[in-house]
């Protein structure tokens, strides 16, 4: 029910061409949102966002690059959103060691720009900040990170995260304190799958694409332990986050929206459960490959946004891997379109597509 509150609402999403962008773009059109996108063309070949139809699908598309001040500050003038969700990054640790002033330009900058679109149209009531689980400094304890906890991200893209947050957090208190301004708030979520993820050094989409060569799956680091959740978890809770915020400012501020501990698991158990999932004999086998830093243990605390927003996860982990097998093992581009379509049906509940 609450996919209501966005019928006839203008948004924009930066990023929407991206993974979890286009799945987000897919919800706010089926819940009859006026959608604009301002991004780069999709990262990925083959791209969710052009199975759903490229410019075709109903988005308003502005195509342009986050880093570039004018032009967003130029989309959000011509689109007048109410709501903006930013998502626009460079997100894969992996490049960041490779690209990191790439990454800092696009993940820094790019909120810097967003921010300053927002500041200067009045039309804009609520804003959330996409970051990372990656922000918090990492200590490899077994408790969750809270939402008051230090921001310091170890690897170029965690950092700029963390950046971005307090790029956020600062834009916040200093130019939108009046209760009159445009809610700001940042969301941290955990780690994303999803069906039409396409990116390199994933370890969802390695798996896909090992099984579709006929291969066996390959793993890196075996015992770490990530928050694991289905892309439409997080979806739910920037959702709901914007929404609350729209009416009431003094909602805003950072939330984490992540699993329950149940579905914080090992890379080795998240790779059974895909190969079980997926059935055909799948195996998997480790390989270590001498890459950089990654944390061995990563958890959150999503204690605010259950009591606060009263957001809770819905699918498990088990769950959440049976839903990109299924969308995987669809024959046609059409065919994974309307499971996406399917499953924000299934997610939402009663939610007509």
């Amino acid at each position: 029910m609450m996919l209501d509150f966005y019928k006839g609402k203008k948004v924009l999403i930066t990023g929407h061409t991206g993974f979890k962008g286009a799945w987000l773009g897919r919800v706010l059109l089926r819940a009859g949102a006026k959608v604009t996108g301002f991004s780069l063309r999709p990262p990925t070949v083959p791209s969710l966002f052009e199975m759903m139809g490229g410019a075709s699908c109903g988005v308003v598309w502005h195509c342009c690059d986050i880093r570039n001040g004018s032009r967003i500050f130029n989309a959000v003038l011509e689109a007048e959103p109410e709501i903006i969700f930013h998502m626009a990054a460079q997100p894969l640790v992996r490049q960041s060691y490779r690209e990191p002033r790439q990454t800092y330009e696009t993940n820094v900058m790019g909120t810097v720009n967003t921010l300053e679109a927002v500041l200067e149209n009045s039309s804009v009531r609520s804003f959330v900040n996409v970051t990372t689980d990656k922000v918090y400094e990492n200590t490899e304890r077994q408790e969750g990170y809270r939402e008051d906890e230090n921001l310091c991200g170890y690897d170029p893209y965690s950092s700029s995260k963390s950046c971005s947050e307090l790029v956020t957090y600062s834009y916040r208190k200093s130019f939108f304190s009046d209760d009159g301004s445009a809610a700001i708030s940042t969301a941290r979520s955990g780690n994303v799958i999803g069906g039409g993820d396409y990116a390199e050094d994933r370890i969802i989409p390695d798996c896909v694409r090992a099984m579709e060569a006929g291969e066996e799956a390959v793993i890196r680091n075996p015992h770490s332990t990530r928050p694991y959740q289905h892309v439409l978890e997080c979806l739910y809770g920037y959702l709901l986050l914007a929404e609350k915020q729209y009416s009431d400012k003094s909602l805003e501020g950072a939330y984490n929206f992540g699993p329950d501990d149940e579905s914080c698991v090992t890379n080795e158990s998240l790779v059974k459960l895909f190969c079980d999932a997926w059935g055909d004999g799948a195996a998997w086998r480790v390989q270590g490959d001498g890459g950089p830093h990654e944390a061995n243990f990563l958890k959150l605390d999503c204690s605010k946004a259950k009591s606060v927003l009263g957001w809770k996860p819905r699918w498990d982990i088990k769950t959440a891997v049976e839903k990109v097998v299924e969308f995987a093992k669809a024959g046609t581009d059409e065919e994974r379109v309307a499971c996406v379509d399917r499953q924000i049906s299934e997610y939402f509940g009663g939610f007509n597509v």
